[in-house]
């Protein structure tokens, strides 16, 4: 076991430097429910992060609490070294730098796909047209819809409108995205298309935080696990160590459930 908390403190004292979000005693109810409990959790620059649990875990709410769409009760949480201001100008200027991806695409429906992947850009980054307009076409480009630009979201399959959800986040030029559960509203086969969208924005060296039940994803794209249940952080792990060997029986558990079906 000292031979994991060495490691552990060294990366820490390498990390510290250079933790993007750092989430530091974290609590949050919703009423008589304690959804967040201490939690506490860094985010390195370049880091991909999957955050998976059973339902009703907290996972999405943690995701929330770092644009601050849902606020918390008690602890910090800065990122790039400032801590989340609680409203007005300060908060839209740091939820630009914070991407976000959500479950149902939130894409404004009476908006053309190029004007979505603009509106931000001119809004809070106060681009002008022009230049607004190439870099939503390269972004649509890039993630595998730039011919769509010209329809409006309701003429989209699920997996475009999420493509173009992600080109919309990196308008903005982000330190991190977050991504709360991408592909749940998805079906089956539109899934992978966005996945592979995801994938590419993690080699790419993109600082991502994913809740998600895409497994495969979480193996093959993250640099950590983090399980959550009841509330609470039980384990973080590099994805071979948490799928091949989980430490807690909790883990065990959930893994046994979704692995063996």
């Amino acid at each position: 076991m000292s031979g994991v908390s060495v490691t552990k403190d060294a990366k820490d004292a390498a990390g510290a430097a250079d933790d993007l979000v750092v989430l530091s005693n974290v609590n949050k109810h919703f009423g008589a429910l304690h959804v967040l409990q201490d939690i506490d959790l860094s985010i390195a620059r370049g880091e991909v992060v999957v955050v998976i649990g059973p339902s009703g875990s907290g996972k999405s709410t943690l995701c929330r609490t770092i644009n601050r769409l849902e606020t918390i009760d008690s602890g910090t949480i800065t990122i790039d070294g400032k801590e989340l201001p609680s409203e007005g100008r300060e908060l839209a200027r740091l939820r630009a730098d914070v991407g976000m991806v959500f479950q149902s695409f939130n894409l404004f429906a009476h908006k053309t796909v190029l004007q979505n992947v603009m509106l931000g850009q001119m809004k809070v980054r106060k681009a002008d047209q022009a230049s607004a307009e190439k870099k939503a076409r390269a972004l649509l480009d890039r993630v595998g819809v730039g011919t769509q630009a010209d329809k409006y979201p309701a003429q989209l399959s699920g997996g475009q409108q999420q493509r173009v959800a992600i080109a919309r986040a990196l308008a903005m030029d982000p330190k991190v995205i977050l991504f709360d559960e991408p592909t749940s509203a998805l079906d089956p086969e539109m899934i992978n298309e966005v996945l592979e969208v995801m994938q590419q924005l993690a080699a790419e060296g993109m600082t991502m935080v994913v809740v998600t039940h895409e497994m495969g994803f979480a193996r093959s794209a993250a640099n950590r696990v983090v399980f959550m249940a009841d509330g609470k952080i039980v384990e973080e792990a590099e994805p071979e160590q948490f799928f091949s060997n989980p430490r807690s029986d909790r883990a065990k558990d959930f893994l046994s459930k979704i692995l063996h079906h």
